[in-house]
């Protein structure tokens, strides 16, 4: 397998679903007894992080990234890839990160895609 080819599949994958994302709006307020009172409106949707895991964490894959610097050891294992494209959106940055994981698995990976609120 090439990993290279791999890799580039699997990360034009994830832009293009970044892209097409359209996050939820996330309003910002503070209630003072029953009244609203709107602070801000973030467009990008609720800040987050996104990442790809690939197990084993020693497989071919995990090591050929390690190889070029991207991802490190994953806190549960694997080896876990991050999204750093798409600022701090939640939303593009999952979507990012699930598109990815498919094409990785496309190709016979074991991939997940996982992400938390910040």
């Amino acid at each position: 397998m090439d990993y290279a080819e791999i890799w580039a599949e699997a990360w034009t994958a994830g832009v293009m679903a970044g892209i097409a994302c359209r996050p939820e709006p996330m309003v910002v307020g503070q209630y003072n007894g029953d009244k609203l009172t709107i602070i801000d409106v973030v467009n990008e949707g609720p800040c987050g992080f996104a990442w790809i895991k690939i197990r084993p964490g020693n497989g071919k894959m995990a090591r050929w990234l390690k190889a070029q610097d991207k991802g490190h050891k994953g806190y549960t294992g694997g080896w876990d890839v991050s999204v750093h494209d798409f600022g701090q959106s939640l939303e593009r940055k999952s979507a990012a990160a699930r598109a990815m994981a498919d094409v990785l698995c496309k190709h016979g990976i074991d991939a997940t895609s996982d992400s938390r609120m910040d």
